[in-house]
């Protein structure tokens, strides 16, 4: 298979929609409103103290090891930062890794935890504004808290146990895996050294940062240090990245990260990276998989790299980058009375092996840390064959994939191993492989979608905006045979089969609900547009008084609705429409203008 640029996909999705017989290009990404930085600066004025902490972290959490209580949380900053008891027994057992993984020394990983229903935040509408500039898989996650953890255990012949053992933790709902692990680079270390005090003072350090606002560069001062990095956007080219460099007025700037969420895909999949194709498609299809790693940094950063190998599509299904027996949605997950649910879990636990074993998948990573060596696995073992975790790397599995194995990056990789290629080389061949293939899955499923969106010309302002075409799957399976993958792909197999499995999928529902709704916004905006351009005065006065003001309180709910959902509308359609209203209510009688210049919500 001959790699494709990200030029090439791009010019092959701008060809494919010329060939739509439509006079309007869907995309809520198409303009984007010019006054977006103002209405950011406005907002942010607005901040009350510990807001803009909580729009990065929910909480730091210290949790230490008792004799008597087992795992306790001991410090949660800042002090009014709430947790509930489920919560918490969460983080306790979550941040501590199995003992059975042994890890002496300093450890990192992360994991994943349900929040508690009826939680609601007072940053609502201004997190909302930040998520809709952000790349899907970037977008806070609304169910559950992230916890990014710095372990430590070294010998102490002074404590009962014979070891120190205590975890920082950091509580966050924003999956930015390798900024975080980089902030407690920094501030574990001198928590460890210098206790409580070093916690304040790094909270109130945080409540200071601008907001996480995709697109901007921004520095963040933390510990006497600034670190400066960029959050993309979804307006982004896949695939690319825009350098953050250092300046010559960078004089404070200490560290500089080039990305805030990517793992490192080669080291993670090297162990088995002959199934790379075929972990992709069970990914890509929502299978059941687990992951069995010797310690919970390399469970959390396989289960992370499985997640993003379908990027830029969002995994829509649960995933825990470490799991433990103690979790709260353990007996839920290991149940034998009902098919495993679309689920990855990472997992070090050696139990698992025998409670997972009618799990359909189960991956089985050996130590990461040998990655200068080559991988010799080459066949999808058996699942019969796995016992214990101490059976040797592999993938254990009796799924048959539906594409042909792709030689070509098999061959690519292995020579880059022993050619001595930099692991970042190796990393960079594999993210653009995976970006690829997922980009070749999706440009006919776009293309399709485009076309269920309802023709400009016929969007009346006097009427409701028209509705979408349903998706219909065999008319979209039908559009394959001309339009399918094999314009960006010479990739051969059952792609047919592929999609039919796909449809039935979470990523899919995910996928096309999103979808749906940009489409509609768009569609409202462009009735938006189509009312401003309108003269609206003239209309009127072919009205009685009590069909005008009708008028009036629709207008203004679609304003309001404009502003709430953030609309893909041009700059200065909202203006207009205020205007246009204005107007509207001087022309009436004084009674009735006073009534109407109050807040829509009191009418």
């Amino acid at each position: 298979m001959a790699l494709q640029t990200a030029e090439e996909i791009a010019e092959q999705i701008e060809e494919s929609e010329d060939i739509l017989e439509q006079d309007v290009r869907v995309s809520p990404a198409e303009e984007m409103p010019g006054d977006g930085p103002v209405v950011e600066e406005e907002s942010e004025q607005l901040l009350l103290p510990w807001d803009r902490f909580s729009a990065w972290l929910h909480c730091i959490c210290v949790v230490g090891f008792d004799l008597e209580l087992g795992q306790a949380v001991e410090v949660i900053y800042p002090h009014h930062s709430k947790l509930t008891e489920k919560e918490k027994t969460s983080i306790c057992y979550l941040s501590f890794p199995d003992s059975n993984s042994g890890c002496l020394g300093d450890t990192q990983f992360c994991f994943r935890f349900r929040q508690a229903s009826g939680r609601q935040s007072s940053l609502g509408c201004f997190l909302d504004r930040c998520d809709r500039d952000a790349p899907v898989c970037l977008k806070r996650d609304q169910g559950h808290f992230y916890g990014y953890v710095y372990f430590r255990q070294v010998r102490d012949k002074s404590l009962k146990r014979g070891y120190f053992q205590k975890s920082l933790v950091l509580v966050s709902k924003l999956p930015y895996v390798t900024f975080f692990h980089s902030l407690l680079k920094l501030l574990a270390p001198e928590y460890f050294e210098k206790q409580e005090p070093c916690l304040e003072a790094a909270c109130n350090d945080i409540d200071r940062w601008p907001t996480p606002s995709p697109g901007k560069i921004l520095n963040l001062p933390i510990m006497g240090v600034v670190m400066k990095l960029r959050i993309p956007t979804c307006y982004d080219k896949p695939g690319t990245s825009q350098l953050v460099q250092s300046t010559p007025s960078d004089s404070l700037v200490s560290i500089v990260l080039p990305t805030i969420h990517e793992v490192d895909l080669f080291r993670c999949f090297h162990p088995v990276f002959y199934h790379i194709q075929m972990l992709w498609e069970l990914v890509l299809l929502g299978e059941s998989l687990v992951v069995m790693a010797p310690s919970p940094s390399d469970s959390s950063d396989t289960v992370l790299a499985l997640v993003s190998c379908i990027s830029p599509l969002r995994y829509c299904s649960d995933f825990r980058p470490y799991f433990t027996i103690h979790d709260s949605e353990f007996k839920e997950y290991t149940t034998r009375t009902q098919a495993p649910p679309s689920v990855i879990l990472g997992v070090t636990n050696p139990f698992f092996a025998k409670t997972l074993q009618h799990w359909p998948h189960i991956i089985r990573i050996g130590d990461m840390k040998q990655t200068g060596e080559m991988a010799k696995q080459m066949k999808v073992k058996k699942l019969k064959n796995l016992k214990t975790l101490d059976s040797k790397p592999g993938v254990y599995s009796a799924y048959k994939p539906f594409l042909n194995k792709d030689e070509d990056i098999i061959k690519q990789l292995q020579k880059g191993v022993q050619q001595k290629r930099p692991s970042a080389a190796q990393n960079a061949i594999l993210r653009r492989y995976f970006l690829e293939l997922t980009q070749s899955f999706i440009i006919p499923l776009e293309r399709y979608v485009a076309s269920l969106m309802p023709l400009q010309k016929t969007i009346s302002p006097w009427k409701s905006p028209p509705q979408l075409r349903p998706f219909l799957q065999e008319e979209f399976m039908k559009t394959l045979e001309k339009a399918g993958p094999q314009l960006t792909s010479r990739l051969k197999g059952d792609w047919i089969g592929l999609y039919r499995q796909f449809l039935k999928s979470p990523n899919f529902d995910g996928w096309f609900r999103n979808r749906r709704k940009e489409m509609m916004q768009k569609l409202e905006a462009l009735h938006l547009e189509a009312l401003c351009e309108e003269d609206l005065q003239l209309r009127i006065q072919k009205h009685t008084e009590v069909e005008t003001v009708d008028l009036v309180l629709k207008l203004k709910d679609k304003l309001i609705k404009a502003e709430d959902e953030q609309l893909p509308v041009r700059a200065d359609t909202l203006a207009k429409l205020q205007s246009h209203i204005e107007a509207i209510i001087l022309s009436l009688p004084e009674d009735l203008q006073g009534i109407l210049h109050k807040p829509a919500a009191t009418l």
